[in-house]
């Protein structure tokens, strides 16, 4: 099963489950906030355009959470998105956490049969009680979740004890300023979709997320600061590679959460072009550079998406 999955369950994780719902909680302090918004680094991650005589929709990626610090929402990203006219995202979290809760029962929980422990390979159980005790977690904590649910929540708890959170991350950003300004906001997805598509995963495709996030816990720290470094410094291919590695290895996840997404993504953007105005449009940074990134697919529809300079 390959390690290198775990970026990978890392950016979906941080946009399918908000931290209510598996109960995670931060340990970075009030005091280490304060210190970094008074000296924030400067950030510029990637931004692009598909443009013709009446229609601008900007692209841009996400890492979906951050730490305090980060001074992005400025410059071009700033610019495109006060020119837009309405903003849309991946998916927009519900304003009831309820609801959630309700999809993850109805989704990600079994209630009869083997725990998951039992249907862990017997060489991952030793390792997956480990890391769920380093992570202040009992042993059988999500005995009754489907892999890919504890793949998620597992990644969930070790990124908030890192001090990462949503409400620093992009998507929160961006709604908070668009919420602001009037701008209206819509969704390529729902969060129920996006459930959807995790629980109609095989077990061997939910076995690989779990396996993979048990292998790279340890290194969740140094593999997110990689992302958010390369996010930081708009190297869009080599924030792709880190998100989306390993996915090659399993064939049916890659169709299900990238390829597949993408080609939808791309035919919505090729089909909101016939109508005139400007969008930004936020998606997880992983689905916009590649050979079947969003801008790949775009291209089949004789759209090009340019890099915009700052």
């Amino acid at each position: 099963m390959p390690v290198k999955l775990f970026p990978f369950v890392v950016t979906a994780a941080l946009l399918v489950l908000p931290a209510t719902a598996c109960g995670q909680a931060a340990d970075s302090s009030a005091a280490t906030a304060t210190a970094a918004a008074s000296s924030p680094t400067d950030a510029d991650p990637a931004l692009w355009v598909v443009k013709d005589d009446d229609t601008t929709i900007y692209l841009f990626g996400t890492v979906h959470v951050l730490k305090p610090g980060l001074s992005w929402f400025d410059n071009a990203v700033k610019t495109a998105f006060d020119a837009s006219d309405e903003l849309v995202m991946e998916l927009i979290q519900p304003d009831d956490p309820a609801s959630v809760q309700q999809l993850i029962l109805a989704k990600g929980i079994t209630t009869t049969g083997p725990t998951l422990t039992e249907r862990l390979p017997v060489d991952k159980r030793a390792a997956y009680a480990r890391v769920m005790t380093a992570n202040g977690l009992s042993p059988g904590a999500f005995d009754r979740m489907d892999p890919w649910l504890a793949a998620m929540s597992l990644t969930m708890t070790s990124l908030a004890k890192l001090g990462y959170e949503a409400t620093h991350g992009p998507e929160q950003v961006l709604t908070t300023a668009a919420q602001a300004a009037g701008k209206p906001i819509t969704a390529l997805e729902t969060i129920a979709q996006q459930f959807d598509y995790l629980d109609g995963l095989s077990e061997p495709a939910q076995m690989t997320m779990l396996a993979s996030t048990i292998d790279a816990t340890e290194d969740a720290g140094t593999m997110f600061a990689d992302m958010v470094a390369a996010w930081s410094n708009g190297d869009d291919e080599a924030l792709a590679a880190l998100m989306n590695e390993g996915l090659a290895d399993s064939p049916e996840l890659e169709r299900v959460m990238l390829t597949d997404r993408n080609a939808r993504w791309a035919d919505w953007i090729a089909g909101r072009m016939k109508q005139p105005g400007t969008v930004f449009v936020a998606v997880g940074a992983g689905h916009l550079a590649g050979e079947n990134s969003v801008r790949a697919d775009l291209a089949k529809h004789h759209l090009i998406a340019t890099r915009i300079a700052y």
